[in-house]
């Protein structure tokens, strides 16, 4: 049976929760592989809202077991509050599976996050402040803090006074900071300990005898492409790989083991945070899509960057993920305009590229060419096919498609769980 893989195209905020949501009754597990607390899905079930930071979106569907696998970084106060919110609205949330060897997001990660962004001044990231870059810092610096070591008192009290040396020194002597105590900390850690507990187990091998059992298994990723800390808009990119082969390190399973690749692909273009952004619209159609698309971050509270469609990041998205699919959404909101551009080249220094320039400052230049789409007027938040689709609008499909180097399998016409066309079957 399939393991797929379904990750943001774009610059994240693609609509990967409704898209994970739509395969989540077709599924039997849904694995996060990467992130924390600063991934924001929004998922419509009825006329129900659900938002989701550090849970799998799959944990709205009844018969799918959740799993947060040992590629997030976990803050145990925001996991422990997404279950109750869930729990007081009726979902059961017994399922979720949580990885003993994910990194807990500590408290003094958050503060090293925030002090650090402050101290950047003009040149800050644009991060969350939640602690998610530090805690992979720390990961990587092997003074990490992972679930499995709430359980182990003696363990977990040397690994904070041992990752706080240093981390009190930076604080007190640059930051002008309180120094804290390693006690505090591991008090607070270990009060998470029972209520975590039973969640807690070996997800990778799990998820390994699951994909042996010929159970279906999707891999979500947060964020997205261009926010890859490897193959994304560095620096103004994320702390890990939400890309396709993030999945395999993620959640601990081969490549050999992944069959599809889906690509979640807004009809325009968002992002949240500082960074370069080409077709960023500073006028009234961009203000118009962030009114109409509700352009507003669901972790970060922050209004959206908005700029019209980018087929140059969307072909690079192809290529360095792999992508075998293409889930375009939010094509409703682009109702009502007469003509519609799209990007699909980049000029730099007076030369057309078609290519994502692979040159940090190249991109920071790139001015978009565009090429531009006749519009429709009618309402297509009924559809239930694609010839229901007005003909311009499916010559807009057509040509995303073809400019993207993917197949076009659904398209999201409207917010619900229930309003989108399926064209393939991901399955």
């Amino acid at each position: 049976m399939p393991a797929l893989v379904l990750l943001g195209a774009q610059w994240g905020d693609e609509g990967k929760g409704k898209a994970t949501d739509l395969l989540g009754g077709s599924v039997d597990y849904v694995v996060r592989y990467q992130g924390g607390n600063n991934a924001g899905h929004t998922v419509v079930v009825g006329d129900q809202k659900y938002a989701l930071h550090l849970l799998p979106s799959g944990i709205l569907s009844p018969g799918c077991t959740p799993v947060i696998g040992n590629g997030v970084v976990v803050d145990p106060s925001v996991l422990l509050s997404e279950l109750s919110g869930l729990n007081e609205r009726g979902v059961d949330t017994s399922k979720l599976l949580l990885s003993g060897n994910a990194h807990i997001i500590t408290p003094y990660n958050v503060t090293v996050d925030k002090v650090t962004e402050r101290f950047l001044g003009k040149r800050k990231i644009g991060t969350t402040g939640r602690g998610i870059g530090p805690t992979y810092s720390d990961k990587i610096n092997r003074v990490g803090i992972r679930v499995q070591d709430l359980y182990d008192e003696s363990i977990l009290t040397q690994k904070v006074e041992a990752a706080l040396d240093a981390k009190n020194q930076i604080l007190t002597k640059l930051y002008n900071r309180r120094a804290i105590a390693a006690g505090q900390v591991v008090e607070e850690l270990l009060g998470y300990a029972e209520q975590l507990k039973p969640y807690v187990t070996d997800t990778v091998l799990v998820i390994n005898q699951a994909l042996e059992d010929d159970k279906v298994v999707l891999f979500e990723g947060g964020q997205g492409t261009l926010l890859d800390i490897d193959h994304g808009t560095y620096p103004f990119v994320t702390s890990s790989n939400p890309t396709a082969g993030g999945a395999c390190t993620g959640a601990g399973v081969g490549p050999t083991k992944i069959s599809r690749v889906i690509g979640i692909l807004k009809a325009y273009t968002t992002r949240v945070g500082a960074g370069p952004f080409p077709t960023e619209l500073f006028d009234e159609d961009g203000e118009a899509l962030r009114r109409i698309g509700g352009e507003r971050g669901v972790t970060t509270g922050r209004d959206r960057r908005c700029g019209w469609f980018d087929a140059v990041i969307a072909r690079y998205a192809t290529r360095v993920n792999g992508l075998t699919d293409f889930f375009l959404t939010k094509l409703d909101v682009l109702t009502g305009w007469e003509q519609i551009p799209v990007c699909v080249a980049y000029e730099i220094d007076g030369k057309r590229v078609e290519e994502l320039p692979y040159s940090q400052s190249d991109f920071h230049h790139a001015k978009p060419v565009y090429e531009t789409l006749p519009g429709w007027s009618e309402d297509i938040t009924k559809a239930k096919s694609f010839s229901d689709l007005p003909k311009n609008a499916q010559n807009y499909v057509k040509a995303l498609e073809e400019m993207s180097g993917a197949p076009i399998s659904a398209i999201g016409v409207g917010p619900g769980r229930d309003e989108t066309i399926e064209i393939n079957s991901f399955l």
